[in-house]
């Protein structure tokens, strides 16, 4: 019999440095969770994506267990980091970006995104990867 969910949860960390500080020492504790059972093995997990703000999302179970995924970077900050930008247009439809995103950014992009989307197609992950930066006043390269 599976275990009566108690919450669904999702925390934007920086990989590799969570704390029982707030949010998650806050927001676990709330639920009765041992922040602590949290905490290293998002670390370990993240090691690897030190200072980049990845999403956990954290399901607490009834029995104040938990179990957590973990996001990679949001594709909006790797879209800037490939074009050097602080920040997307406010108004994507009359005002674009100074700067085009290139096929070649577009599928470094899409690879690195394809293993948190539902699909193992690159080619449809770069179109919604695109689809993003249009979103973003960023006009992509044909």
């Amino acid at each position: 019999m599976a275990k009566a969910v108690k919450a669904n949860l999702k925390m934007k960390i920086k990989g590799g440095q969570a704390s029982a500080a707030p949010p998650v020492g806050s927001t676990l504790g709330q639920y009765g969770v041992n922040m602590m059972d949290f905490i290293q093995p998002f670390n370990d997990a993240t090691k690897d994506m030190m200072g980049k703000t990845v999403t956990a999302h954290i399901t607490v179970y009834d029995d104040r267990t938990m179990d957590f995924r973990v996001v990679a970077e949001p594709t909006d900050d790797r879209i800037r980091a490939a074009l050097g930008i602080q920040k997307g247009s406010g108004r994507p439809n009359t005002e674009k970006v100074s700067k085009k995103l290139s096929q070649t950014d577009l599928r470094k992009i899409a690879e690195e995104k394809a293993m948190d989307m539902n699909t193992d197609d690159v080619e449809a992950v770069m179109k919604m990867v695109a689809g993003t930066a249009r979103s973003m006043g960023v006009e992509v390269e044909k």
